[in-house]
């Protein structure tokens, strides 16, 4: 980690094999682990201490949703210690560690709940304190020279999250079935060490940026500031107060972050409350239906590969040729547009779901092959909102802000699963009624960010050389305002 490595204009930096192996290994390992999560609680873990099944199942939900909201918690945390601290690599270093740690807890205690639930906690602050920062080093390598290839290698650093995901949730679930639970999470802790292991590998090759320090114009303290010295003055911004401790731009940022907040926190959440119970209520139903298809005995956590699968074919679909074809046609799908569509199309995948649910509670017995149609449709909702809702909020705040508009974008998905974990624990829903009542507050939240989307003003910031000034911490220019 010492000089920067020279860099070749039309070639990946070196380093780059090391990141995107990493990642690789590291994401098997996730989706592996979290993919069996819930049948493990139920057919294991919980068969002594909840002998009635129903309410198993919804503690073993509960769980599994409390576990994805650490997850997706912990990169507050981990971003804020590589940006103001000790820089990405030793936090993505250490942190890993810390997260083989847990997958060895999850192998060993495969009996003891305490032991169990310890490597849940370390997992998720290992998996959520990286999350913000492999993604973030990727870009680190790049400059001037070779940055027309950073959309290409972060194309690729996003196939391979599906690849590993899609590896896993086929392997993996027969793994417990027929070697039990200490192989089956052994493997995935195994797959992390390695990813470890390639990291560390490519030390001497990376391009280290140091961590800023405190920042004394950040998010929060321009807030307090505006709180503290509110402005009287008629037809001002309350954040103006500010001023008199901050300089323009990080006022203006701030006013970005919470124009960006007012839209995403009351709509998005809904999503995810739709996403990750692929992985728990999805699961459980899959469990009552006949798994045979042709000569293959499909487990019902194996289903979820539906979703890698689909990804890695439906964003260059959309993107290459669904789009550009309504730009043509007159209609742009903005990404206004997308998000509320696709918050109404996830909907009607649980729509999907939970009629399948009443046919099973009526008595029907269901080829889990019908999860098929479910899957394809909350699939492509992932597309519409997650990845166009990403590039979205970044866009809409200056520099300095871009960092804590991601961390509120993944702070979405830890209110989702606190929510879902906590109606599961009160066992509030059950059966199909759980469906389409997780569908319909989706389809009111497509709804509500439609009319929101129609007087929201977007104002696009983006940082036009990186070697000279910082153009984008005013305001932007009027050719950048749609």
């Amino acid at each position: 980690m010492g000089d920067t490595p020279a860099t070749t204009p039309n070639r990946f930096p070196p380093q780059i094999p090391f990141i995107i192996g990493n990642e690789a290994c590291e994401r098997f390992s996730f989706y592996g682990m979290r993919n069996i999560l819930t049948v493990f609680l139920i057919d294991y873990l919980l068969r002594n201490a909840v002998p009635d099944e129903g309410a198993r199942s919804a503690q073993a939900k509960s769980m599994m949703h409390l576990f994805m909201a650490g997850v997706y918690f912990f990169p507050l945390l981990g971003g804020y210690l590589a940006d103001r601290w000790f820089g990405k690599f030793k936090v993505i270093l250490s942190l890993s560690l810390v997260y083989c740690l847990g997958h060895a807890c999850l192998a060993v205690f495969e009996n003891n709940a305490t032991g169990f639930y310890t490597g849940l906690f370390l997992i998720s602050l290992g998996s959520g304190g990286i999350k913000p920062c492999v993604s973030a080093m990727v870009g680190d390598q790049f400059n001037e020279s070779n940055k027309h290839l950073v959309k290409k290698v972060f194309a690729i650093f996003y196939w391979t999250i599906n690849f590993g995901s899609f590896f896993a949730s086929l392997l993996i679930p027969l793994t417990l079935k027929h070697l039990g639970p200490a192989v089956a999470f052994g493997i995935p802790g195994l797959l992390m060490f390695v990813a470890t292991i390639i990291f560390w590998a490519g030390r001497r090759h990376y391009v280290v940026v140091p961590p800023t320090g405190p920042n004394p114009h950040s998010f929060l303290k321009v807030i307090f500031s505006a709180l503290s010295h509110r402005e009287r003055t008629p037809g001002g911004h309350w954040l103006d107060g500010a001023r008199k401790q901050h300089p323009p731009e990080a006022v203006e940022g701030a006013r970005a972050v919470l124009r960006i907040s007012g839209l995403i926190f009351p709509t998005i959440p809904f999503f995810w409350m739709l996403f990750d119970q692929k992985a728990s209520t999805w699961v459980i139903q899959a469990r009552a239906m006949d798994p045979q298809v042709g000569p293959i005995t499909f487990q019902p956590s194996q289903m979820q590969f539906i979703n890698p699968l689909l990804v890695m074919i439906l964003i260059p679909l959309l993107v290459g040729v669904v789009y550009p074809l309504f730009q043509r046609g007159g209609w742009e799908l903005t990404p206004l547009r997308r998000m509320p569509l696709g918050l109404a199309v996830g909907a009607f995948s649980y729509a999907i779901a939970g009629y399948y649910q009443v046919l099973i509670e009526r008595g029907s017995t269901l080829n889990i092959s019908w999860q098929l149609l479910p899957y394809i449709v909350l699939t492509l909702s992932e597309v519409l909102v997650s990845t166009t809702g990403l590039e979205f909020a970044y866009t809409q705040a200056p520099r300095e802000m871009k960092g804590i508009i991601q961390s509120l974008w993944l702070l979405t998905t830890t209110l989702a699963n606190v929510a879902v974990a906590i109606a599961a624990a009160l066992n509030v829903f059950t059966g199909a009624g759980q469906f389409f009542f997780y569908g319909g507050l989706a389809l009111l939240a497509a709804v509500a960010m439609a009319l929101m989307a129609r007087s929201y003003k977007v104002r696009d910031y983006y940082q036009f050389d990186a070697s000279g000034p910082v153009p984008d911490r005013a305001q932007p220019p009027p050719a950048t305002v749609g």
